[in-house]
């Protein structure tokens, strides 16, 4: 699986909608797991609240195919609710009539990986587990490109008001110069 853009360390900055308005997001990966298609990261999000004009969460991610599948099974999510967002993804129509059974082999030779995104808890304060105007109890339906390192998606959250809030991300090139210390 050649996922140039998914490693410990790598950011993504974008955007996130609800309708409304956009919101400013950075997402900065920490751990990357493909052997077992996990990976964790934090999300940053700003001016969604005036309470936390700057939130930022910790989130686990989940690569579906050979340790995921389609069908999430968990977050209050239904299989109709999992047709509903994964078909908004054209690059999902492909295996549609399938969906319950995709695998690794799916996705080996395609340019995307599918994937949800849990947010599990609030930075720097885990304990925090609601905020007006904010939630962080949904998921995301997310959607990777692996020739361009572009995220999109949408958050879930069975009470939300405004359906399908789009999350739109692109990698980021590090920016480093080497210091060299001759002796």
């Amino acid at each position: 699986m050649d996922s140039f853009y998914l490693y410990s360390g790598s950011r993504f900055e974008g955007k996130q909608g609800n309708g409304k308005a956009s919101y400013p997001v950075i997402i900065e990966l920490k751990t990357v797991d493909l052997v077992h298609s996990r990976f964790t990261g934090y999300l940053h999000i700003s001016g969604l609240t005036q309470e936390y004009p700057q939130l930022t969460t910790y989130f686990d991610g989940e690569i579906i195919g050979k340790h995921f599948s389609f069908v999430t099974n968990k977050w209050d999510a239904t299989e109709s609710v999992d047709l509903e967002y994964w078909s908004q993804f054209p690059e999902f129509h492909e295996i549609a009539h399938r969906w319950k059974i995709a695998n690794s082999d799916d996705f080996d030779d395609k340019d995307h990986l599918f994937m949800r995104w849990k947010e599990d808890f609030l930075v720097p304060d885990h304990r925090v587990t609601s905020i007006v105007g904010a939630s962080f109890a949904g998921f995301y339906y997310m959607k990777y490109s692996k020739s361009n390192g572009m995220f999109s998606g949408y958050y879930y959250h069975p009470k939300m008001i405004d359906k399908l809030q789009p999350l739109e991300l692109r990698y980021v090139r590090e920016r480093c110069s080497a210091t060299f210390e001759f002796c």
